[in-house]
């Protein structure tokens, strides 16, 4: 009975993690590429096909820019170009796919001009001659002239640039600002634009924009057919050119208020259309919460005629090719940056897709995404929900199965149903994921949630802690969490001494084999020693012990491991001198003490890892062994821990960070391996410590003087032998509390 209750309370939690999804409370990406899936999928097997010849694109193409030049051309040729159109080809309405947003100066006539009223302003024949030849010469006053009183429309664009700055003169918009006062409806706003010539705007008949809207899978499925700027609304270039063939009729927006689902329209403004009332009637363009159409594509590219511009302007397109057309201009040219990725092309011309726009909505083809559809899949997941975790834990395996195919066959049906014979955009994906995750549930039950938590459990731990590890805690996993937590634990870091100048010395793959065999043997001994490895950092190494197994031991694990890597490197060393490379010195920092432990970062990355000060110390300690000439340093708290290594008392510091001062030690080996010759040795030392701290410098130095003689490798003496001849020159003074200070990491 209990596995039956959890059992219904997954799938209810499955179905409530969906059904905030389904009322948008929040958006799952992967269902929202799914539903994109299925919508490209159901377009690319209802497209129709064929070429639809009321529209042509007039294509600038990269034969036009071989032909002609490359672009921008001269106005004048454009000038020349609508005279062609209009007065040759006959066409109906010419929409242009670009932005005329400079002067053209190619003429050469403000240079003349500059002339004429400098260095030849008393030169009268200079000056008539260019009265005369200005007419031909102001490309741009042509271009306007052949605009005037034709119906062209121009294309514009806005864009989001925080800055705010503009060019050109917009058009006046379709609907005022405060048209939707009131309302909670999403316009796509923006902060600036690039609009054409003031001249021309003036001139053309009328102007779009050329927006798209991309969904966040990057491809081109909508397009504004109103946006915001500043608080009025300007249509796109698709709906000027139906409008502008419908006689300019007035936009009018249509609600959707009242009915079973009205409580979600209005929630999002409840537009769901837009009427064009004209005298054959009126044309309805249904949009969705971001007053966007769907993009109606006939087919892949070439659904529409193009025909290049070079034929156009040298007439050898056929005159019937495009009388009583409505021609785009656009380009197709890759250099001319109006290629889009779409559901039917990864490199779509952006000029189709506005002839694919005016085609269905001319056609009344434009499908509809209702807003109150949110109203509808909640409630396709409820039933489906119901009936199923209702019946599927009481059928068979067999049954079930086929109760589960009827139901995914049904919904299928359903959606592609409402696409086809009621133009409707519908979800799919939740409640097709809905059905298959409760039928994952109850099929697979002990498999799904067993085996799962022990998978997880191993990618949780496995990166950190050894496998042998990760077999004991998935014994019982439920006393492991990844969650912050405070705890006495020991870390370790390690770094390699003059790894720039080792790096230099070595070709990029010798280095990379180099630091994968470094790495790779002081792994296997933190893990030998039951370590968590934290992380690399460049050549550096960080691992703790006593999580997430607790260790009672941990100080003395993470000690025998900065040991055992000093003999671990020795032997590597002899394989690196033989095929010539350099050897490898690391300093070892090691400090037990208080510190957090568990899963932290941001949301984009985590690691399990430990902080705290007793952390810093232990990198601070690193760092010093250096400047001491020694292998290992461990921190006081350390050493107290473990019982059965010898220690050599290095100095009293104090590190930046921190004000207490702190005594630092030198693990020298494991009491059961310590050269017992070496005694003698240990208690001169720390009687020439106790010196040195005294300021008995002369005992302190003839101290040091012997343990030289035994011991003519050791920098630790050395370099307190250099100590004591910088404070016979510059005294600490009486009050000295024998602490050295380091202001540096």
């Amino acid at each position: 009975m209990n596995q039956q209750m959890l059992r219904h309370g997954i799938g209810v939690v499955l179905l409530l993690v969906l059904l905030g999804h389904a009322a948008r409370l929040y958006q799952i990406p992967v269902l929202g590429n799914l539903d994109y899936l299925a919508y490209d999928a159901k377009l690319s097997l209802t497209m129709p096909e064929g070429v639809d010849e009321r529209v042509v694109i007039l294509d600038i193409d990269e034969r036009s820019l071989a032909e002609i030049g490359r672009w921008p051309w001269g106005r004048e040729r454009l000038a020349t170009l609508l005279d062609t159109l209009f007065d040759h080809y006959g066409v109906s309405l010419l929409g242009i796919d670009v932005v005329f947003a400079e002067p053209d100066t190619s003429s050469g006539l403000p240079t003349l001009e500059r002339l004429a009223e400098g260095p030849l302003a008393d030169d009268a024949r200079f000056r008539s001659a260019l009265d005369a030849l200005r007419p031909q010469l102001d490309y741009d006053t042509r271009f306007a002239a052949a605009l005037k009183d034709r119906p062209v429309l121009l294309g514009y664009y806005f864009s989001g640039r925080g800055d705010g700055l503009s060019s050109g003169a917009l058009p006046e918009p379709v609907l005022p600002a405060g048209t939707f006062r009131g309302r909670n409806i999403a316009f796509a706003g923006f902060d600036s634009f690039g609009a054409n010539l003031e001249r021309f705007q003036s001139a053309a008949l009328g102007a779009g924009h050329f927006n798209p809207l991309p969904d966040f899978d990057g491809l081109n499925r909508r397009v504004p057919m109103l946006v915001e700027y500043k608080g009025a609304y300007y249509e796109s270039l698709s709906l000027a050119v139906v409008r502008t063939l419908l006689g300019s009729p007035n936009v009018v927006p249509g609600y959707a208020e009242g009915g079973l689902f009205s409580v979600s329209a209005r929630d999002y403004g409840g537009l769901e259309w837009l009427d064009l009332p004209a005298r054959q009637g009126t044309l309805r363009i249904p949009v969705d919460e971001n007053v966007a159409a769907l993009i109606p594509y006939r087919g892949r590219q070439g659904s529409f005629a193009y025909h290049s511009l070079a034929d156009v302007l040298a007439g050898r397109t056929p005159a019937d090719a495009l009388k009583g057309r409505i021609a785009l201009l656009g380009t197709t040219a890759p250099g001319l940056l109006d290629l889009r990725a779409t559901p039917v092309g990864s490199s779509y011309p952006g000029v189709e897709i506005h002839a694919n726009l005016i085609a269905g909505m001319l056609d009344g083809r434009i499908k509809h995404r209702p807003q109150y559809v949110t109203g509808f899949d909640v409630v396709v997941l409820v039933l489906v929900a119901a009936l199923l975790i209702w019946a599927l834990p009481r059928l068979s395996p067999q049954n079930g199965t086929l109760l589960v195919v009827a139901t995914l066959a049904g919904l299928v049906g359903m959606n592609f149903a409402f696409w086809q014979l009621a133009d409707f955009v519908l979800p799919l994906a939740a409640s097709v994921l809905l059905v298959l995750g409760l039928y994952a549930l109850n099929m697979f039950y002990g498999y799904f949630f067993e085996s799962r938590s022990k998978r997880q459990f191993t990618r949780m731990f496995g990166q950190y802690v050894p496998p042998e590890l990760v077999a004991e805690m998935s014994r019982n996993p439920e006393h492991y969490s990844m969650e912050g937590r405070t705890a006495e634990l020991t870390v370790l870091f390690s770094d390699v001494r003059g790894f720039t100048s080792i790096s230099e010395g070595l070709e990029p793959k010798q280095l990379a084999q180099l630091m994968n065999e470094y790495l790779g043997a002081m792994t296997s001994v933190v893990q030998d020693q039951r370590g968590t490895l934290d992380k690399y950092i460049g050549d550096a190494i960080m691992a703790f012990w006593g999580a997430p197994v607790d260790d009672a031991e941990h100080a003395r694990h993470a000690v025998a491991t900065a040991l055992h890597m000093h003999a671990k490197l020795e032997h590597l060393n002899r394989s690196l001198a033989a095929r010539g490379w350099p050897q490898l010195k690391i300093g070892v920092g090691v400090n037990t003490g208080s510190m957090t432990v568990g899963d932290m970062g941001s949301p984009v990355r985590k690691a399990y890892t430990v902080m705290g000060d007793a952390v810093n110390l232990a990198s601070r300690l690193e760092a010093l062994t250096k400047q001491y000439g020694v292998g290992v340093l461990v921190g006081d708290s350390t050493r107290r821990a473990v019982t059965d290594v010898v220690f050599r008392e290095v100095d009293r510091v104090r590190v930046k960070g921190k004000d207490e001062p702190v005594a630092i030690y030198e693990p020298l080996a494991f009491e059961s391996d310590f050269d017992r010759s070496r005694v003698e040795e240990l208690k001169l030392w720390n009687l020439a410590l106790r010196q040195f701290r005294a300021q008995e410098w002369d005992q302190a130095e003839l101290s040091l003087f012997n343990l030289q003689r035994m011991a003519p490798q050791c920098a630790l003496y050395r370099m307190y032998a250099e100590q004591i001849g910088h404070y016979r020159r510059e005294p600490p003074g009486k009050d000295w509390d024998g602490v050295r200070t380091f202001e540096t990491k």
